[in-house]
């Protein structure tokens, strides 16, 4: 508890990586590219968007979440779900929150927040549009199965596609790790590394190019 309360402090993230303490995204952060056009499909509070903005410092940084209430029962402990003790209000607040938190850079149109699921949003985006892409939306098998293969479209060859709770347990009974597995086996991404429960994966190279994964 009390651990999670000090990370939470304003500019304790980035104090600990300037002095070499590294947390769990950090691995992710080193290998995504400075100064590029990313998508965080899950954004919940906005701390790992906060993250992003602080280490990568990308020219754009699309926020996707529907912040919608779930009742179903599969989603009782889930942010959006049971653990939402407030229900749609909660989620409008915590909307609200993430907006009033990037709101300088929303007016430098540095940060796009998208309040919509990720099959919509991502949509109206041309294809290899972005150089990577963050999943941590629905846990469930189907639509992290989704997530994966549409962010395969939407990133540029030699992009990444990233996400976090690679584990068996977990309320979602190993969704995201089953649907990460079978990704694997596509042919035109390369598994980088699994490391803290979170995922990368690269796309190959264009055809002709001589840049390796």
């Amino acid at each position: 508890m009390l651990r999670t309360l000090i990370k939470n402090i304003p500019g304790v993230k980035r104090f600990a990586r300037l002095v070499g303490v590294k947390g769990w995204h950090d691995f992710l952060l080193d290998r995504l590219p400075k100064h590029s056009i990313g998508a965080e499909i899950g954004v919940h509070l906005g701390d790992f968007s906060q993250e992003v903005l602080d280490v990568l410092a990308p020219t754009e940084l699309h926020l996707i979440d529907p912040w919608e209430y779930q009742p179903a029962t599969i989603y009782q402990n889930a942010w959006y779900g049971g653990k939402a003790e407030g229900g749609q209000d909660e989620m409008d607040a915590r909307y609200a929150r993430v907006c009033q938190r990037f709101d300088r850079q929303i007016q430098a149109e540095q940060v796009k927040v998208h309040r919509g699921y990720s099959t919509d949003i991502l949509a109206q985006f041309p294809d290899e549009y972005f150089d990577w892409i963050y999943i941590d939306g629905n846990h469930l098998y189907d639509y992290v199965k989704q997530d994966l293969e549409l962010s395969l479209r939407k990133t540029k060859p030699d992009g990444f596609i990233a996400g976090d709770d690679y584990t068996s347990g977990g309320w979602w009974h190993g969704g995201v790790k089953n649907a990460v597995d079978e990704f694997a086996q596509h042919q035109t991404v390369h598994l980088l590394e699994i490391r803290n429960r979170q995922f990368i994966f690269r796309r190959h190279p264009a055809a002709g190019s001589l840049e390796q994964p």
